[in-house]
């Protein structure tokens, strides 16, 4: 049974599938130095393919060797940032800072690379500078991974705690793509706290029907206990704290619902 999971997204998932051709090699190609804007392009999707497999090492060859021929290429820039923030060290990460730099100011219409600089500077706790990097990512009309953009500034406004901000930017992630999921979760209980009930029930409803009633989460539950409940709907409440029992049993959302459940307060939160 598929148990779906909303994390903020992984840099290097984004880098790979949004921009590398498929089929890429995996050993190194003859390469002609006539063309040495392919040579780059070849390198820099060969190093996507090795971060693909965790071979971070051959990947900072290749990529090392992308940044010879042409220190300002912005797609070798930003995956190298990419990659020193997927080793993850203290040193590697304050280095990612220059790359993802360096590859918007070679192009700054590289939506890919604001995008990937905003989760970095998320991972970092600039929140503020990934609020405005990611903005930009999800204004790009025609880049296919901007409703993602907006996600993440959604999911930044919420960790501010700054609730209409971030139910603006979820709304327009559902604009840029009527299938995320997440921003149908996160505006149901956006909607529940705001106490108006029959969004949170449309938005949560638009959400099952999407991922199914057998593959939500703990937390899509626990959404929808709530909302079943600020509805009155008690057979519903129970069909879902059944599931939750059955299959989260030691979960928080559980574990909260147990402390709750006779409760009187209007708002479950």
């Amino acid at each position: 049974m598929t148990k779906l999971m909303y994390k903020f997204t992984t840099i290097s998932t984004l880098c790979v599938a949004a921009w590398m051709s498929t089929g890429c090699q995996t050993t190194t190609p003859t390469l002609s130095p006539k063309d040495p804007e392919k040579a780059i392009q070849v390198r820099t999707q060969l190093a996507a393919e090795y971060l693909k497999s965790g071979d971070l090492d051959s990947a900072k060859r290749a990529l090392d060797q992308a940044l010879e021929t042409d220190s300002r290429d912005s797609m070798a820039n930003m995956m190298m940032g990419v990659l020193l923030q997927q080793e993850g060290s203290k040193l590697n990460l304050e280095k990612a800072d220059t790359y993802f730099k360096r590859a918007i100011s070679a192009d700054p219409n590289n939506a890919q690379a604001r995008n990937n600089y905003g989760t970095y500077l998320y991972q970092v706790e600039r929140y503020n500078d990934a609020i405005e990097q990611l903005s930009i990512a999800g204004a790009t009309l025609g880049y296919d991974q901007r409703f993602r953009a907006l996600e993440n500034v959604g999911r930044i406004y919420l960790k501010l705690g700054d609730m209409a901000n971030a139910e603006k930017s979820f709304k327009q992630a559902l604009q840029a793509n009527r299938d995320s999921y997440v921003s149908m979760l996160e505006l149901a209980e956006i909607f529940y706290f705001n106490q108006q009930t029959p969004a949170a029930s449309r938005m949560y409803e638009q959400f099952v029907r999407a991922v199914g009633q057998k593959n939500q989460g703990a937390r899509a539950l626990w959404i929808g206990i709530r909302v079943a409940r600020a509805n009155g709907d008690q057979l519903g409440q129970q069909v879902l704290v059944n599931q939750l029992r059955a299959l989260f049993p030691e979960s928080q959302e559980y574990q909260r619902y147990l402390q709750l459940q006779h409760s009187t307060e209007a708002v479950w939160k």
